[in-house]
């Protein structure tokens, strides 16, 4: 019998549902955008309504089904944006959503004492991107609101329990929470205190490939599907997108999105006496992965993109790009220098004065696409300092790989092969395919999955004439602080 799956991908910007089979074929996608709103009492604070996204979610459940009625789906799993919550009331309801562009938190981040105990356990510093700061914000604002939360969870389990019923949380979304510490596997009571949240509102742990069991009969009835089908538990999105890769320990990727994690597997847990990186759980919890980060990237370029060519694809941008040989400006819009824990305040484009009358829109974009490349090349750098890297290739995935500049560009400033594998722009679902694979005992993927696309180095490159001239630009807009 055929084996289908469904795949429901929660992002930050969008989300979508697809529908693939277990032999790799994508039948279908559906994608949203996902909807926020601004709460006044903070200075930057977000948050989402979760049955709004929960109609968005059906809807594209719904659509895939009544499409595809001749590839049954076997189970549903979900990957999930990091550092995002929903939260449950008393009456075992979610009622708001917390996500991770929400920074309420910000203000009380200098009432946590043993920061060095926090980044210790937690493998991340303390910062208000992380659930615990939310939730220490929330209860700051909203103390009685906050004594009704009865459960926390992370986006992709919230949609096991939307399903099943059962409320759990994956390894690689728990260490998100700053709650959980990653050797033991276990929330953690003196972190909890830290941040005045109590433990009862932590879900059990789950790993990723695990059953939640059959879904409800009320949710397979409102999809039209067969009541058998089941719930296996997925993760975060980045470590799903990083198992789709197929990464071994050793190996370094880069996940190139809204933001670009540069990450490597260790068996280890790893602990940098700088707090120059952040260590995760990964998938399972069994093992870990290292990261650095550039901050939000990829979304500059469609912002930019729409901005200067909302008529123009990104294949013919492609093209017209790969015809310039000199740089007339160069762009700073990456958000962080995460070896320095530090938010780049300052950005933009720097040309020359007065105004280059050769200047040409193609050559600002061209400068974004290099400011990407530039700002994965300083986090990769950064990772290999504490970690030696000794294998002669990355791996690349995610969507911005579609863009073969970048994918040169990252060869030639690192001098390391680029692979991309084929499938790399769906590396959410390809993830979350394995895990269903693996929970099934199914291994017939297509062999095509495994197809490359290499991109080798090369000297003299534009890049890297541009790099320095970047790196210089970058550090006058944001001078460290004495």
């Amino acid at each position: 019998m055929e084996i289908n799956y469904l795949v429901v991908d929660m992002g930050t910007g969008n989300s979508r549902v697809g529908l693939v089979g277990a032999d790799g074929t994508i039948w279908g996608i559906r994608n949203y955008e996902n909807q926020y709103y601004k709460d006044k009492q903070y200075e930057d604070a977000q948050y989402f309504l979760p049955e709004e996204w929960e109609e968005n979610l059906m809807n594209g459940c719904k659509e895939l089904v009544k499409e595809f009625p001749e590839h049954p789906v076997r189970a549903i799993t979900s990957s999930g944006a990091r550092e995002s919550i929903v939260l449950y009331n008393k009456e075992g309801k979610t009622y708001l959503g917390l996500p991770n562009i929400d920074n309420r938190g910000r203000e009380w981040m200098n009432e946590i004492e043993d920061q060095t105990f926090i980044y210790d356990k937690t493998g991340r510093w303390v910062t208000e991107d992380f659930p615990a700061a939310k939730l220490m914000g929330y209860r700051k604002k909203y103390p009685e609101e906050f004594e009704k939360i009865t459960k926390i969870t992370s986006l992709s389990e919230w949609v096991g329990e939307l399903f099943c019923g059962r409320l759990v949380i994956e390894p690689s979304q728990a260490c998100e929470t700053q709650l959980f510490d990653i050797e033991t596997r276990e929330w953690s009571e003196r972190l909890c205190k830290d941040y005045g949240i109590p433990m009862d509102i932590l879900p059990e742990i789950a790993k990723a490939g695990d059953s939640l069991g059959k879904i409800k009969k009320e949710m397979a009835d409102k999809i039209g599907l067969n009541e058998d089908v089941e719930f296996i538990v997925g993760g975060a999105d980045t470590q799903i997108a990083l198992k789709s890769v197929g990464m071994d320990v050793g190996d370094v990727a880069v996940v190139s999105g809204t933001t670009s994690p540069v990450a490597t597997i260790t068996d280890y847990k790893y602990y940098d006496k700088q707090e120059r990186c952040w260590t995760d759980s990964n998938l399972g919890g069994d093992t870990y992965q290292v990261e650095t980060n550039p901050g939000v990237t990829g979304l500059n370029y469609q912002k930019i993109k729409n901005f200067l060519f909302p008529d123009t694809s990104y294949e013919e941008l492609e093209t017209e790009m790969a015809k310039q040989t000199e740089y007339l400006c160069t762009a700073s819009f990456s958000s962080l220098y995460f070896s320095e824990k530090r938010s780049l305040k300052k950005g933009g484009f720097i040309m020359k004065s007065p105004f280059d009358a050769t200047l040409k829109p193609i050559h600002l974009i061209w400068a974004v696409v290099a400011d990407i490349a530039c700002s994965i090349y300083v986090q990769y750098q950064s990772l290999c300092e504490m970690i030696r890297h000794d294998k002669d290739y990355i791996l690349g995935c995610a969507g911005g790989f579609q863009s073969k500049m970048l994918c040169q560009h990252l060869a030639d400033l690192t001098g390391k092969k680029l692979v991309v594998r084929e499938g790399f722009s769906q590396a959410s679902i390809n993830g979350c395919l394995k895990i269903c694979n693996a929970y099934y005992g199914i291994t017939s993927e297509k062999k095509s999955e495994q197809a490359e696309m290499v991109y080798t180095p090369k000297d003299g490159s534009l890049i890297q004439e541009y790099y320095q001239e970047w790196l210089n630009n970058r550090e006058m807009l944001n001078p460290k602080e004495d």
